[in-house]
């Protein structure tokens, strides 16, 4: 199993998705893998989520898809039977980060606080989800930690897109970055998995530039 480091290292993007509709959970999933983009978040914002989620662990098998928004270890619970190989937090407790620790499969429990990032650290996590990133202070809020905390490493998300995500790249406490800006609504709606995969092509080429 993939640890949560080479989690951060997969690939410079990892795309933050909403499904409506689980049918389009593998057609999308396979367009995103095409265009160099393997680790895949389906966020547990809709009904559809977990169906999406065992989709295209099932039929997908480049894809490294994981559960997004999961906040109450029944969450994760079922994102494991879904097939969920990684687990993203928008926050954390200790209740749940014990949850996510005993699943078995890399998670990023979220912060946006020094105090938060130093409590991980003591319990003994590294890799952690920035987020609301661009709410929370942005590059130069992340800059700030990475003097005092160089132990911590994260996945910026929240407010980033193509033309702020190389500053989050370049910076040296940043492993990937979580967007969803290749992913537009109208081309998800008209199925135009084409576009898609262009546009994470165009994503997963920002980490050539680091």
């Amino acid at each position: 199993m993939v640890s949560a480091s080479s989690l951060l290292d997969l690939a410079p993007v990892v795309p933050v998705v909403v499904i409506d509709d689980a049918a389009d959970a593998v057609p999308l999933a396979r367009a995103l893998v095409a265009g160099g983009l393997p680790a895949i978040e389906v966020t547990l914002r809709t009904p559809a989520a977990l169906d999406a989620i065992r989709a295209v662990a099932d039929a997908v098998p480049d894809a490294m898809v994981g559960a997004g928004t999961v906040v109450t270890p029944e969450q994760v619970a079922e994102s494991l039977a879904a097939g969920a190989r990684f687990l993203v937090s928008p926050g954390w407790t200790d209740v749940l980060l014990e949850a996510m620790r005993a699943s078995g499969v890399p998670f990023l429990p979220g912060v946006s606080t020094a105090s938060e990032v130093v409590a991980l650290l003591e319990r003994g996590v590294r890799e952690m989800k920035f987020f609301p990133a661009q709410a929370a202070g942005g590059t130069a809020y992340l800059r700030s930690l990475a003097g005092p905390l160089p132990k911590a490493r994260f996945c910026p998300t929240g407010g980033i897109g193509p033309g702020n995500a190389p500053e989050y790249l370049s910076l040296p406490n940043v492993g990937c970055v979580g967007g969803t800006w290749m992913l537009p609504a109208d081309a998800v709606a008209a199925r135009d998995w084409g576009r898609v995969e262009a546009l994470a092509r165009e994503a997963a080429a920002l980490g050539h530039h680091r």
